[in-house]
């Protein structure tokens, strides 16, 4: 997939208001990624493919219900929280206990005007503690999948949905995970990586 198709896909999905935000926003990603490492160097010509197309799909798996909270554990670049963010008028927590990281996060926040929208929560996701169970989980490259279920339940109830981008491994991962939790699983090929995968679960709780 090209660059241009990636944008369009994104255009035609959530407008034109939403993709020249989003456009802003891979602006400062780019800018701050020569003083820290955000997203792999390598990665940088492909950004709208291999970062905002790919952070974008996840909001077709998270159900329609607006009025809960989206949690993004380990955000680093804001991938895909603040992408959630921009495309959608959910409530976002992003979730980063990286210092430096946590300054960039709240300076594309700022911005974008998106503070009425997001938080930025600068801690483990282990000590973050939401006023209510949030009804949407990412994560991207955080950890393996029984791991951050495990890290990440308190967040939750049994209405959550997880949306988690897990690559070729996805089906294993989900092996793994149903020695100690019981829930529905499901793994959705990537539009951006047809062989990566995406995990979708919902009901999730210990055995």
């Amino acid at each position: 997939m090209t660059e241009e198709e990636a944008r369009d896909r994104i255009r035609e999905r959530f407008g034109v208001s939403r993709e020249t935000l989003l456009s802003r926003y891979a602006e400062m990603l780019v800018a701050e990624a020569s003083e820290q490492n955000l997203i792999a160097s390598s990665t940088l010509s492909s950004l709208w493919s291999r970062h905002m197309l790919d952070s974008a799909q996840l909001i077709d798996w998270a159900g329609d219900d607006n009025q809960r909270a989206w949690l993004d554990v380990g955000s680093g670049a804001g991938l895909p929280g603040l992408v959630v963010a921009i495309l959608t008028d959910r409530q976002v927590t992003l979730c980063e206990p990286r210092a430096r990281r946590i300054e960039f996060l709240n300076q594309v926040v700022q911005a974008l005007s998106l503070t009425s929208r997001v938080a930025v929560q600068g801690s483990k996701i282990e000590n973050y503690r939401p006023i209510a169970p949030v009804g949407v989980v990412s994560a991207r490259a955080v950890a393996a999948l029984p791991s951050l279920l495990q890290s990440t339940a308190h967040c939750t109830d049994l209405s959550t949905i997880w949306v988690l981008p897990k690559g070729r491994n996805a089906h294993s991962e989900v092996e793994a995970a149903k020695r100690k939790w019981q829930g529905t699983f499901h793994v959705e090929p990537s539009v951006t990586e047809p062989e990566s995968g995406i995990v979708i679960a919902r009901g999730v709780r210990p055995r």
